[in-house]
C-alpha cells in the first residue's frame, strides 16, 4: 500500500531526471531575457543604496534624475557585465543545483527531501557567489556609481577597463570585494527560491518534475514571482553591505568599511537601522519579476525536454 501511494505522487521516480546541462542552458537563456528587461531597475537600486546625502527622493525621482542629467542610456549602464553575469550565474546556479539535488536524492526512491532541496539551493548560491557574482557585480557597481555625461571624465571607460583598473590599483582580490555578504545573500536566496518554486509548482499547478507536464508561461511567472519575494526581505542588509563594500576603492587611502560586520555596525550607527534595507523596494521591483521572466523561459525549455525525452520515452 505504501509503495502504491508513492507511485501516485511520483509515477516515474527513477526515470524522471533532467540532465544538469539542460537546466544550465535553460537558466542561461532566461538570464539574457531578464537582464535586457530589468537593467534600469538595477541601476536605480544601486544608486539608491550608494546615496548617503539624500540626493534621490525615491525610485521615480532617481530614475528621472539619472535620465535628465545623464541621458536615458545611463539607465542601462553596466548592461554588458550584468547580462553576462546573469547568463553565467543562472547557468551555474541551475546546473549546480541539479547536480547537488541528485547527490541528496534517496538512492532507492529517487525522492528529494525539503532539507536536501534547501541544502542544494544554498550550495548553488554559495558557488555562484564565489565564482561569478562577486567579480561581475564589483565591476557593474563601479560602472553604475559613476555620474556624468562625458566619457573622458569617467574613471572607468567600460567593463574590461574597469576590471583592469581594479586589479592594478587594488590587486586581484579587489574583484572579490564584498564576497562574504554576497555568499550569505546568494546562499540564503537560492535556498529559499528553489524550495519555494517547487512548492508553488506543486501547490498551484500540481506540477512534479518528470511528469511530462509543461507549465504555461504565465503559470511559471506566477510561481517564479512568488518564489522571488522572500529572499530580498530576508537578505536586505547583506545586499546593502555588499554594494557598499564593492563600491569603495583605495583611492583615498583607508577604506571606510573593513568588512561585513564592521560595515553593518557602521551603517547602523551612522544612518539607522532602516538604512540596512535601502534599495529594498527596487529589489522587490527587480528580483520577483526577474525570477518570473527567467522561470517562464527556463520552464518551457525544461518542460519540452521532459515531455519529449522522459515522459514519452516511458510510455
Amino acid at each position: 500500500m505504501e509503495e502504491s501511494n508513492e507511485q501516485k505522487v511520483n509515477p516515474y521516480p527513477k526515470k524522471a531526471s533532467i540532465p544538469p546541462y539542460m537546466k544550465a542552458v535553460s537558466g542561461s537563456l532566461g538570464g539574457i531575457v531578464e537582464a535586457s528587461c530589468l537593467q534600469p531597475i538595477d541601476v536605480i537600486k544601486t544608486r539608491l543604496q550608494l546615496d548617503r546625502t539624500g540626493t534621490y527622493k525615491g525610485i521615480i525621482h532617481c530614475g528621472t534624475t539619472v535620465s535628465r542629467t545623464e541621458g536615458v542610456r545611463a539607465l542601462w549602464k553596466g548592461l554588458t557585465p550584468f547580462a553576462t553575469h546573469l547568463t553565467l550565474k543562472y547557468a551555474l546556479r541551475m546546473g549546480s543545483n541539479a547536480v547537488l539535488q541528485s547527490a541528496f536524492k534517496d538512492s532507492e526512491t529517487g525522492k528529494l527531501t525539503n532539507r536536501g532541496r534547501i541544502l542544494s539551493g544554498f550550495g548553488a548560491g554559495v558557488l555562484e557567489a564565489l565564482v561569478i557574482v562577486t567579480p561581475f557585480e564589483v565591476v557593474k557597481i563601479r560602472l553604475q556609481q559613476q555620474k556624468g555625461l562625458s566619457p573622458e571624465l569617467l574613471k572607468y571607460k567600460g567593463p574590461i577597463h574597469c576590471a583592469r583598473m581594479i586589479v592594478r590599483e587594488e590587486g586581484f582580490l579587489g574583484l572579490w570585494a564584498g564576497a562574504a555578504p554576497t555568499v550569505m545573500r546568494n546562499g540564503t536566496n537560492q535556498a529559499a527560491m528553489f524550495t519555494a518554486k517547487n512548492a508553488f509548482d506543486v501547490l498551484l499547478w500540481k506540477k512534479h518534475e518528470g511528469d511530462g507536464k509543461v507549465l504555461q508561461p504565465w503559470q511559471s511567472m506566477i510561481s517564479g514571482f512568488l518564489a522571488g519575494t522572500a529572499g530580498p526581505v530576508c537578505t536586505g542588509p547583506f545586499d546593502v553591505v555588499k554594494t557598499r563594500l564593492m563600491a569603495q576603492s583605495r583611492e583615498g587611502g583607508n577604506l571606510k568599511y573593513k568588512g561585513m560586520i564592521h560595515a553593518i555596525r557602521t551603517i547602523y550607527a551612522e544612518e539607522g537601522l532602516l538604512a540596512l534595507w535601502k534599495g529594498l523596494l527596487p529589489r522587490l521591483m527587480r528580483i520577483p519579476p526577474g525570477q518570473a521572466i527567467m522561470w517562464a523561459v527556463a520552464d518551457q525549455i525544461i518542460g519540452l525536454y521532459e515531455r519529449r525525452y522522459i515522459h514519452n520515452a516511458s510510455l
